[in-house]
């Protein structure tokens, strides 16, 4: 079963909305928030291609945008938002619409890319990006033992939850719900 990498941020994120994904069949609005964060990510594209690589700490190399990947190995698909290849490596990177905190669901979405990129290109990538939209400022994430171990982990626990048709519990930080698209369902907790 291949598990979608978008499905591994929002397992940490909150993993009902994992489980609503695959086990409601219903048309899932678009929030507020989704809309702005596809919007920005097109815009961040064309602004993105007109720029150097000294941002993010490299000198030459080339640009990807909207990688699709797929790692057999891993069970895993997805479309990765940028993706530099230079001569000493390659680099994913995750375009996000936040201010705030990088949160672990975002390092391991990343994790994810990066450990695709390196089933598909068959190098090894030990760093990888994130790029905030709002603040234009780049966070540069170690993929590190720890992160993959925790990707990993995540993969096999949604797997479990999609073969046992099991609904997890809700994230223990209610905030979350208030803009999610799946709260309507969640009646044990609001």
């Amino acid at each position: 079963m291949n598990i979608r990498v978008s499905d591994i941020k929002q397992y940490f994120y909150c993993p009902r909305v994992v489980y609503h994904t695959y086990f409601t069949p219903v048309h899932r609005p678009m929030t507020h928030p989704m809309e702005l964060g596809a919007d920005e990510h097109e815009v961040l594209s064309v602004l993105e291609r007109r720029r150097t690589l000294a941002c993010y700490g490299l000198e030459a190399g080339s640009r990807k945008f909207h990688v699709p990947l797929h790692a057999e190995s891993l069970g895993l698909t997805g479309v990765l938002d940028l993706l530099i290849e230079t001569e000493t490596g390659a680099f994913p990177v995750e375009f996000k619409s936040t201010r705030g905190r990088l949160d672990l669901n975002a390092k391991c979405q990343l994790t994810a890319y990066a450990m695709m990129v390196e089933e598909c290109l068959g190098v090894a990538v030990t760093q990888g990006f994130i790029y905030r939209i709002p603040t234009g400022r780049i966070t540069p994430i170690a993929i590190s033992e720890s992160l993959r171990e925790k990707t990993r982990g995540a993969l096999r626990d949604i797997r479990r939850m999609l073969s046992d048709e099991w609904m997890p519990p809700p994230t223990p930080q209610r905030g979350k719900c208030v803009e999610c698209e799946f709260r309507r369902f969640c009646a044990d907790v609001l």
